[in-house]
């Protein structure tokens, strides 16, 4: 009797899958917020160098550096920390450093004391608690989602959520930016922060406090191990390696289409805006078929294909040409691409690393991953601003969109792309 009483109950669960998972709901709920209002720094932060200060390329590209770099300096050693602390005081903190931070910049920017050095250093310690909230998030939600036959549930409910806000933030955005100047804009981001930092307080999931070390603790062995997990693991290696690349290529490019669109085409904040909301329906997409994909592929083969189309979706734009309408068309196709892979990639990638790593690797593991993937991207947008000023914008994005183009091989070489196991099953 029991026995059939905790089948009949468990099944209903199982339907329901993390829609009953109360805590994991109003995690979901504070990210949703804090998403839509990343997406208006993401905009509002380099228009802010581009219409109040006239920044040149490589000032922008250097902009995005600074955003960027604290994760190829400071990820590995979060993610060690990260890994002997319960993980949502420490996203308490990030969130709210990130707040006060964010906020600064439209107070400055009103007193008229803002200034580029000072723009520059804001971004940069953005940046670092950035670091800390993202290698600790992505460790807390094995805390809130228990049963790892969940795991691509909750990636893909975040997915589409960080694809939906994708698709409404940068419309959003521009009109904030059209609306109220693009560093007073900025007031929308610190709320959402505000309302992130609420929710967390507000979720009660009884966090395990981590296991006290058997000897005195070392944070650099402790680095090394997680780079030694990851680099030892057959399929977290793979993926580490091509990491770097894919987001060195969607920085290099977003950052120089800026220039391109703004300074080169004429186009203004509205409709730069407009371009990346069209396009981001793509990620939408993506993370919203990512399951459906993952049950009718092998997982190699869904790794593969979203792969290739981030890789290969930005030579539409070097290679645009016409009206002002077909121009944008070839604009939105080539970001649409783009963000039609990410999203499948990104449900694809986190499930794996999640299925593959005990818990208490977790946060290296993460930490590793982020390092590379924005290490990957702050040269990104260093070196794609440091091309436009040498070459030109135009030149600069043809060369980086080639580029990007033939790393398909790579991917096609990779022994993820031949993987028959699906995420949760992967060990």
């Amino acid at each position: 009797m029991t026995t059939a009483t905790a089948t009949t109950t468990a099944a209903p669960a199982a339907r329901s899958g993390l829609w009953r998972n109360r805590a994991f709901l109003t995690f979901w709920f504070g990210e949703t917020l804090s998403l839509m209002g990343t997406q208006v720094t993401t905009l509002a932060l380099p228009l802010t160098a581009v219409t109040a200060f006239h920044a040149t390329p490589g000032q922008l590209g250097l902009l995005r550096f600074l955003q960027l770099v604290p994760y190829l300096g400071l990820a590995l050693v979060f993610g060690a920390l990260v890994d002997r602390l319960r993980r949502r005081r420490v996203m308490i903190t990030a969130n709210a450093a990130r707040l006060v931070l964010i906020g600064l910049i439209p107070l400055l920017a009103v007193t008229h004391h803002l200034t580029m050095p000072l723009l520059l250093a804001l971004a940069c310690a953005i940046g670092i608690f950035s670091v800390l909230f993202d290698v600790s998030w992505m460790s807390f939600v094995p805390t809130l989602v228990k049963d790892k036959a969940h795991y691509v549930e909750a990636n893909q409910k975040l997915g589409v959520t960080s694809s939906t806000t994708d698709v409404a933030g940068p419309g959003i955005a521009g009109a904030l930016v059209g609306a109220l100047t693009a560093p007073v804009s900025l007031v929308v981001d610190a709320a959402s922060y505000l309302v992130s930092l609420i929710t967390l307080l507000m979720i009660r999931t009884p966090e395990e406090k981590p296991a006290p070390a058997a000897e005195r603790r070392h944070l650099g062995r402790e680095i090394a191990e997680g780079l030694r997990f990851v680099f030892g693991h057959r399929v977290l290696r793979p993926l580490a390696v091509i990491a770097p690349f894919c987001n060195f290529s969607m920085v290099s490019i977003w950052t120089l289409f800026l220039l391109y669109a703004v300074r080169d085409e004429g186009l203004p904040a509205g409709l730069v805006g407009l371009v990346f909301s069209a396009s981001s329906v793509g990620g939408l997409v993506g993370a919203s078929v990512s399951g459906a994909v993952l049950k009718r592929l092998p997982t190699g083969r869904a790794y593969a294909l979203s792969m290739s189309l981030i890789f290969t979706g930005p030579l539409l734009i070097p290679f645009a040409a016409g009206s002002r309408p077909v121009l944008l068309a070839f604009f939105v196709a080539a970001f649409f691409l783009s963000y039609l892979g990410l999203g499948i990639a990104n449900v694809v990638m986190v499930s794996l690393r999640q299925g593959a790593t005990p818990a208490a690797l977790m946060g290296r593991m993460n930490a590793a991953f982020r390092t590379l993937l924005f290490g990957g991207g702050s040269l990104g947008g260093l070196l794609g601003g440091y091309l436009a000023g040498a070459f030109g914008t135009h030149t600069a994005l043809t060369g980086i969109a080639v580029g990007s183009a033939l790393l398909v091989s790579a991917v096609a070489a990779s022994p993820v792309s031949w993987l028959k196991a699906t995420p949760q099953t992967v060990q």
